[in-house]
């Protein structure tokens, strides 16, 4: 098993550019195969699962090559959100784990979701959808409690690279790195082809025209380049720990909030009493979190996510039936006929059905 292991492992590392062309081509696919036959969702969210079930599985091998091979070096420098999940990951197996968890979780839930309607009653099905959502709400906890920071999304590292840049058919190349040592000789001029004779003056037209603007200061160009404080902290300090009492209250209601709208979509509950539930403790925790200082980069992106995920309220629950499924619906029937955006108009029509009949599709 370990042998095949290690075959794949060097497979990937010679083939990654043409891994992930076909990763991200099949991962196109699966945004235009709702509504083109029975069951194309089944298939689309099945493809979508297994594509970011084998992404996550290439990141960690690939990121274990970079660490374990001497003799490469990375081309640019981690993200500060690289350098903290990562850091957490090597120092807290339980964070590994917890994070991991978590990520396979909410790449095959829906796929779990669509399955379960096709075999079970509805009641069973939310049932279901409750039990993953507190396995969620358990393993988010836990890693509050091993990092005591705020949860970054996602918990454990980016794929940061551009594969496509990797030359293929290479077997020392890698994704993210290069070579540290310069190749070992360079081709010279043989003397036969050599100019021997004094150069002739450059004629004034091929002269480049004199500078328009005066050159850029030296601090201007060099300040883009220096170092940052979050450059030279420690991974694990790049987010503060929670402080007092208010921050964790907020980071605890933010974390639960899923579960408790899941639990009381479960009971049947047609009015907007979820929603509002669920809207008013994401405000609740948005009020209570503490304000990030200018250099807390990576904490305030955090937070940045977070307040654009609320625009998400618009295709869930009471809000969607009476307001933004009309309007979607509207813009579809009038733009059906029309070039281009007809295409989108399709795309529109086939989904609205998906978001009334699943809840991970929309869910927080």
């Amino acid at each position: 098993m370990s042998s095949a292991l290690a075959q794949y492992e060097s497979f990937l590392v010679a083939h990654v550019s043409t891994i992930s062309s076909l990763e991200s081509s099949l991962r196109s696919i699966t945004w235009i195969l709702p509504g083109r036959f029975k069951d194309a969702e089944l298939a689309s969210e099945a493809l979508s699962a297994i594509l970011n079930v084998m992404s996550m599985y290439h990141d960690t091998l690939l990121a274990r090559v970079a660490q374990t091979d001497p003799k490469y070096k990375p081309l640019i420098p981690s993200s500060a959100h690289t350098r903290y999940t990562r850091a957490w990951c090597e120092k807290d197996a339980r964070y590994k784990w917890a994070a991991r968890t978590l990520e396979l979780i909410r790449f095959t839930e829906l796929l779990l979701e669509m399955g379960l309607r096709r075999k079970v009653s509805r009641r069973t099905r939310w049932r279901g959808i409750v039990v993953l959502e507190v396995i969620k709400a358990l393993l988010r906890l836990v890693l509050l409690r091993i990092t005591r920071r705020p949860l970054l999304s996602p918990p454990i590292p980016e794929r940061e690279f551009d594969p496509e840049n990797v030359p293929s058919g290479s077997d020392t190349s890698s994704p993210t790195l290069a070579p540290s040592s310069p190749p070992s000789s360079v081709l010279s001029t043989p003397e036969h082809l050599k100019n021997n004779h004094v150069p002739l003056p450059v004629h004034p037209l091929l002269t480049p025209p004199p500078p328009t603007h005066s050159p850029v200061p030296v601090e201007e160009f060099l300040l883009p380049k220096a170092l940052t404080t979050a450059s030279v902290k420690a991974p694990t300090s790049l987010v503060r720990p929670l402080s007092n009492p208010k921050e964790w209250l907020s980071e605890v209601i933010y974390h639960l909030r899923p579960l408790v709208y899941a639990i009381m979509l479960s009971s049947g509950r047609k009015d907007s009493k979820p929603l509002m539930t669920a809207l008013v403790m994401e405000l609740l925790a948005l009020n209570l979190r503490r304000v990030p200082s200018q250099s807390s980069t990576l904490e305030r992106s955090e937070y940045a996510r977070r307040d654009r995920d609320i625009i998400w309220y618009l295709v869930r629950g009471s809000i969607w039936q009476s307001w933004t499924r009309p309007k979607l619906e509207g813009f579809a029937e009038r733009t059906a006929r029309t070039p281009l955006i007809g295409v989108f108009s399709a795309l529109v029509k086939d989904w609205i059905p998906l978001i009334d009949e699943y809840y991970y599709y929309t869910a927080p």
